[in-house]
């Protein structure tokens, strides 16, 4: 099989759901796997996930998206900062999930979260000014008409939903040289986001806003984990997560 990228939703602790995904596409070491953040905060095995994903990376190549949970669990790991709506939406379990580890195990996750990244652009840039086939990834968003480089406020990599907001509120039919066109819109030829669920547009699979694709498709909430080549656009879904957790409730939809 031909080596892939493949582009991966937010998980929210739901290791269960990951290990289902990665079986279902039949990914191997050679594949190249791009996480878009959010792995902290809803199902109960938000530290086993990450040492799954620790051991993941020594195996093949992976890229690590930081999500706006994963900060939130930072802010835990480090100085034990435990905020209100945090705890609220998923920050609880997440706690929950380290009863059994030491200070140095704890430490070595937040370490983990402090090497991933803002952004990731895959591809090569065109002449001149043209896009070619670079694709960017983040969590959430940026909002410099320039690209996430030139980000004024790189918490908007976790934390921004006006690109989202923007794609999806764009005419299909409007054509990219039209006066209103949005100009982040422009810069990359697809953007791969989570942290919207699409779960809040009544569907689990994957949504596509002219060139923005939102790979979160509700994990979190009960929804489906989803995987997608990001050549070929094939995707494969767990079953829906709170399946696979019976006896849990997951995070409310919202935060």
């Amino acid at each position: 099989m031909k080596a892939r990228t493949l582009v991966i939703g937010d998980i929210h602790g739901g290791l269960r759901a990951l290990k289902q995904v990665l079986e279902r596409a039949e990914v191997t070491s050679a594949d190249k796997l791009v996480f878009l953040g959010d792995y902290a905060d809803g199902w109960s095995e938000t530290a086993q996930l990450i040492d799954f994903l620790i051991e993941l990376n020594q195996q093949q190549q992976c890229v690590f998206m930081i999500g706006n949970h994963d900060l939130w669990l930072m802010d835990w790991l480090e100085i034990g900062k435990e905020d209100q709506i945090w705890l609220s939406n998923g920050g609880l379990e997440s706690i929950g999930s380290y009863q059994h580890y030491s200070a140095g195990q704890k430490r070595n996750h937040f370490l983990f979260f402090q090497n991933m990244r803002g952004y990731w652009i895959d591809g090569t840039q065109g002449p001149g000014d043209e896009v070619g086939d670079q694709r960017l990834f983040l969590h959430a968003g940026f909002t410099s008409h320039h690209g996430p480089h030139r980000e004024t406020f790189p918490s908007n990599f976790s934390w921004d939903r006006t690109l989202w907001e923007t794609a999806i509120a764009v005419a299909e039919d409007m054509d990219e040289n039209h006066i209103y066109y949005p100009r982040r819109l422009k810069l990359f030829k697809e953007i791969f986001i989570g942290h919207t669920a699409t779960t809040r547009y009544k569907t689990h699979l994957p949504i596509k806003a002219q060139n923005v694709w939102n790979m979160d498709t509700g994990a979190g909430f009960g929804g489906k984990l989803s995987i997608m080549n990001v050549h070929t656009k094939e995707y494969w879904q767990s079953d829906f997560v709170n399946l696979l957790y019976p006896d849990e409730r997951g995070r409310r939809e919202g935060g």
